[in-house]
């Protein structure tokens, strides 16, 4: 059925809305150990002694890794089970936010965010081919809005509690928060969550190296990976420098910061949802072109913000966070229907490490193009935002041909995930 229907199905059943619940949470915990560093560097740019380039690095240095990773992964991303590969890299990912938590240099900093990237991006690419599995395109928006609430809720709950405990324990303190949560939910998915294996029974070829391959190079993907690596870029623009700016150029309070996120991540984690309904009710390409015509004018004001209220700032960045969440929901449902069942895995790791080289390509632009002053206050900010509206134009219009090639072809591999489903 083309995306564009305007009948989303039933309700989820109940062991679908455990799958739901549980990859958002892993989700979560993704999403906040990513997140949180940018709004920690007023405290570890002085802490280890390090400049905005350096810190731009140890950001975008776990997006390489998770990257490189990606790439490495996806020709076996299809061989084995989804639950298996879930619980052996999620628990890698623990150990390199457990190096996180005891870092107390820059050097050892960077390594244990390139450890932690190795294993965040195929997390991420898993729990995306698991829920391309379970649930039809017709209901994958709803799927993508509740499992992008996680970046609502990393906001919400996530990151005003870890800057209150890095406040009181130091900045490494929100990294061994983390390692706790994860721990109970790795528990849980090996208990409950039931294996995820159909797509064994599907594969034309064994070989690592040729299904690599053969996914890099299937015109069907390409577009999708052009489309996915242009959003992540503007995306990750303004992250790494935002909590900066918001204190330096807009005259935030530090000790407002919490409150800022926790304002704006309540918006995201209640819109999440509903955008992704909207997505599946009136169309994601829609939703796409609504979320890229609200970031552009967003994006521009907030770049151009010199000292302002709170409340000016706090409108700013909510409905900014709008055009975000419905460009990156509405996106993420879309391109899902892309591969096939045999490739899915594949195409995940592939667009996952795309997703994260993209990221490290932005926070490395932003700390070369931003300046801080003696003063503190960054210089040439606006200019991201510029960068920005010229990437979200080029994936309008990329999401658009992709949006026409999905529904001229009406979405292959549906049929066998409606089977996987029902079964």
């Amino acid at each position: 059925m083309p995306q564009s229907s305007l009948s989303p199905p039933g309700a989820f059943t109940r062991y679908q809305k455990f799958v739901v619940g549980v990859l958002a949470f892993l989700q979560f915990t993704l999403v906040l150990d990513f997140m949180m560093l940018a709004p920690l560097g007023p405290l570890v740019i002085p802490a280890l002694h390090i400049t905005t380039a350096q810190f731009g690095l140890v950001v975008s240095s776990y997006a390489f890794s998770a990257g490189a990773s990606g790439l490495l992964a996806a020709g076996f991303a299809d061989r084995y089970d989804r639950k298996t590969l879930l619980l052996l890299f999620y628990g890698g990912f623990m150990a390199g936010t457990l190096l996180c938590g005891i870092a107390t240099t820059y050097a050892f900093l960077l390594f244990a965010r390139m450890v932690t990237g190795v294993f965040a991006g195929i997390v991420g690419s898993v729990s995306f081919a698991i829920i391309t599995d379970l649930f039809p395109l017709q209901m994958r928006g709803r799927v993508m809005g509740v499992i992008q609430a996680a970046f609502g809720a990393s906001s919400v709950l996530g990151i005003p509690v870890a800057l209150v405990v890095s406040n009181r324990w130091g900045w490494n303190g929100p990294y061994l928060m983390i390692v706790a949560l994860g721990t109970a939910a790795g528990f849980v998915i090996r208990g409950y969550l039931k294996p995820v294996d159909a797509h064994l029974k599907l594969q034309p070829d064994r070989n690592p190296l040729h299904h690599l391959i053969h996914t890099v190079t299937n015109g069907r993907y390409l577009l999708g990976f052009m489309a996915t690596g242009l959003l992540s870029i503007g995306g990750f623009m303004l992250m790494p420098f935002a909590s900066v700016f918001n204190v330096e150029n807009v005259g935030l309070p530090v000790e407002r910061l919490p409150l800022l996120f926790l304002a704006t991540g309540l918006f995201s984690f209640v819109s999440g949802p509903l955008i992704g309904r909207a997505c599946d009710a009136f169309g994601k390409i829609r939703v796409f072109a609504f979320g890229c015509a609200v970031t552009i004018v967003m994006v521009v004001i907030y770049t151009h913000l010199g000292p302002n209220p709170f409340w000016l700032l706090l409108i700013v960045s909510v409905v900014l966070q709008v055009g975000i969440f419905s460009r990156i929901i509405a996106a993420s449902a879309l391109t899902s229907a892309l591969p096939v069942p045999a490739d899915r895995g594949s195409y995940m790791s592939i667009s996952s490490s795309l997703q994260q080289v993209s990221g490290g390509i932005a926070s490395l632009i932003a700390g070369v193009v931003v300046v801080q002053l003696p003063s503190g206050v960054l210089q040439h900010f606006d200019r991201l935002g510029y960068i920005l509206v010229g990437t979200t134009l080029v994936s309008l219009v990329l999401m658009i041909r992709v949006d026409r090639r999905i529904v001229s072809e009406q979405g292959p591999g549906e049929i066998d995930t409606a089977a996987v489903v029902a079964k």
